[in-house]
């Protein structure tokens, strides 16, 4: 197996035990519905563990562009292989919510809710707020790269380090995951996204792709000043593109801020309409 379709293929069995489980705490009908966060934070986890140890020996099992940027910004990582590591986890993610899709076939139609729907492909925030929702991403991605790279880069895919990545993912769900969702992930949040508009979901509303960029970019971000921080601090490899990732994320966080100053006017107007 090459290390392209082993990234498809860990990425596909991570989305497919992960959005797996937002499906069967989330839909009507299912014997594990309203099961509450705890088990949502446990399935990720647990997917998150069982696709490192299926294909962590073949493609190092990054299954996320974050981790593959922070591993390529650290010199872990040749920069070569980014793209068609990043293009693997795309695919992957779609295919692995097309599993779910099928696997909960019947229970779309008994579950009204257009938004319920929606969640077990992507993620939304608890509350809406740009600035917020941006930090949340980046500071739990960032914390994310930072655990994983002192376990070793490459590394942690010998042994028991998958379910300590997988206790990674549990834990910053309990602690950081709460506000958005907790994508720290692009592949997760937009693969799943893609197939949520592209497939024949019974009552399905809208995917809410003005959302979208957040938990695409606040993860890219996060990871890559991850890497980058971890190079600095750690190894002691001083760089100014720490200095570079760091402005483009105030750019960021300004330009959150103004999108959540329009949509308050223009919900403003609306209302006074």
């Amino acid at each position: 197996m090459s290390p392209f379709i082993a990234e498809l293929v860990g990425t596909m069995i991570l989305i497919a035990l992960g959005a797996g489980v937002s499906a069967g705490v989330a839909l009507k009908g299912s014997f594990a519905e309203s099961s509450g966060w705890m088990v949502i934070t446990a399935g990720w986890g647990l997917g998150v563990g069982m696709a490192v140890y299926a294909v962590g020996d073949i493609s190092g099992a990054h299954l996320n562009p974050a981790v593959t940027l922070a591993l390529a910004f650290n010199g872990d990582f040749p920069w070569s292989q980014v793209p068609s590591y990043i293009l693997a986890q795309m695919i992957g993610a779609m295919a692995g919510a097309l599993l779910v899709y099928l696997q909960y076939l019947p229970h779309w139609k008994a579950t009204p809710d257009p938004a319920t729907k929606l969640g077990v492909f992507s993620t939304s925030p608890a509350i809406k707020h740009p600035v917020g929702n941006m930090l949340s991403e980046i500071i739990g991605t960032f914390i994310f790269v930072m655990v994983l790279l002192s376990m070793g880069a490459n590394q942690f895919t010998e042994g028991v380090h998958p379910l300590i990545v997988g206790l990674l993912v549990v834990s910053i769900g309990l602690s950081l995951g709460g506000t958005t969702g907790y994508a720290i992930n692009p592949a997760r949040d937009l693969g799943p996204r893609l197939m949520h508009t592209l497939l024949p979901i019974a009552g399905k509303g809208s995917s809410n792709w003005r959302y979208a960029w957040v938990p695409f970019i606040g993860p890219l971000l996060g990871g890559s000043i991850g890497g980058l921080f971890y190079k600095n601090v750690f190894q002691g490899q001083s760089t100014p593109m720490l200095w570079v990732l760091l402005l483009v994320t105030v750019i960021c966080l300004f330009f959150a801020h103004r999108s959540g100053r329009k949509t308050q006017e223009s919900v403003s107007s609306k209302v006074t309409a």
